[in-house]
């Protein structure tokens, strides 16, 4: 029963239960909408059957609430809220910003349920602020799974080195099809690092592309990044992930067979495999070689990237070796023509990756094909 306080039974209280009424209609519609654009992406972008069924859960539970009563309080044309507009409601970014602003629109709709429900049924006020749980933790698993998949679907990752144009050159191999991009800048001092993870961020985002930084898990959280890569003298990665909690990726420097399994073993979301090569980025770190790659495509569970002096020249060597991911520095960095260089490594990658996958093709019995000689090779 709705309770209205010390307000007597007069006009005034039939305009106030008529407005309460009115922000409980509004509110239900305005989180129900939410609820329904975030469970789309659920449903066809993710294809996550319990998170769709969690969406239609909840909206069923709004439904319910919704009662004839409400509707008829609804007053469009005299609500003055209906123009007015802000500038950033009319734009969404990437797929991260318009998830993220209605996973925001239903939290704040299930609060003013929450609070003027008290004034109209404890048990609505009572089941809102539970169900806004639940959507705070449907973003972060959302969001994570958001993270992963886009991990799952990179195949080239650029580790950025200090450059005049660097904004420029990462952009541009953005515009080219890059999907996975990690900050790395070992002698900067931590303000200009903050000041460019969230330049390179917004940058990332803008092209719906991961945003990486190197070693440093504060600095990843400050700029809110989508993870941090750690080496092998950086943070124990069960602190790290403490730290980062469960959703945002943990990539790990591998260079051998032993390092693999323990970053597996430790719950890393991804590894650096080499370097393939020798590379002036790890100065005096002996080349891993091809051979560690081989390993890796046979026993690694996570995805991986060789890394290490791959260039358009040996890429085809690192593809046999059984790479379907690389990770390249100066490949994109010192390219005339960043876009043209990754368009050109991601269609070798995807090359040679369906080539992998393809069946083999049926050869004909050497006995009865007219082609077949007698040492039994086909001609």
């Amino acid at each position: 029963m709705a309770r209205w306080g010390m307000i007597e039974h007069t006009g005034q209280q039939t305009y106030s239960e008529s407005a309460v009424h009115r922000i409980l209609d509004a509110n239900l519609d305005r989180a129900r909408e939410g609820i329904r654009t975030i469970e789309e992406w659920c449903r066809f972008g993710l294809h996550q059957t319990h998170l769709t069924e969690k969406c239609k859960t909840l909206r069923q539970t709004l439904a319910t609430w919704h009662t004839p009563e409400l509707r008829a309080s609804r007053n469009t044309p005299d609500d003055p809220g209906t123009d007015l507009t802000h500038p950033q409601e009319a734009t969404r970014t990437d797929l991260t910003h318009l998830l993220q602003a209605n996973f925001c629109r239903v939290q704040e709709a299930l609060r003013v349920l929450e609070e003027y429900g008290k004034l109209y049924r404890n048990d609505m006020a009572t089941a809102s602020k539970q169900m806004r749980y639940e959507i705070y933790t449907m973003e972060s698993e959302l969001m994570g799974h958001h993270r992963h998949q886009k991990l799952l679907q990179s195949q080239l990752y650029l580790v950025t080195s200090p450059h005049e144009k660097l904004f420029s050159v990462v952009e541009l191999a953005l515009q080219g099809g890059l999907k996975l991009v990690q900050y790395r800048a070992k002698d900067e001092d931590d303000m200009t690092r903050v000041q460019i993870g969230q330049k390179l961020k917004q940058l990332c985002h803008q092209y719906d592309a991961l945003f990486i930084v190197n070693d440093r898990v504060d600095l990843a959280l400050a700029v809110d990044a989508d993870g941090v890569h750690l080496g092998q003298q950086d943070m124990p990665l069960a602190i790290a992930r403490q730290l980062l909690g469960p959703h945002r990726i943990i990539g790990r420097s591998t260079s051998n067979p032993k390092e693999m399994a323990q970053s597996l073993e430790q719950g890393a979301d991804y590894i650096g495999v080499g370097p393939v090569h020798t590379t002036p980025t790890k100065p005096g770190k002996a080349a891993a070689g091809l051979e560690y790659v081989r390993h890796v495509a046979q026993h690694a569970t996570v995805p991986w990237f060789a890394i290490g002096s791959v260039n358009t020249d040996n890429l085809s060597d690192v593809i046999d070796a059984g790479a379907n991911r690389v990770a390249v520095v100066r490949a994109i960095m010192q390219a005339e023509n960043p876009t043209l260089v990754t368009q050109y490594f991601i269609a070798q990658l995807a090359h040679g990756q369906r080539m992998r996958l393809a069946p083999p093709s049926p050869q004909p019995p050497p006995h009865t094909s007219p082609t077949a000689y007698s040492d039994g090779h086909i001609h």
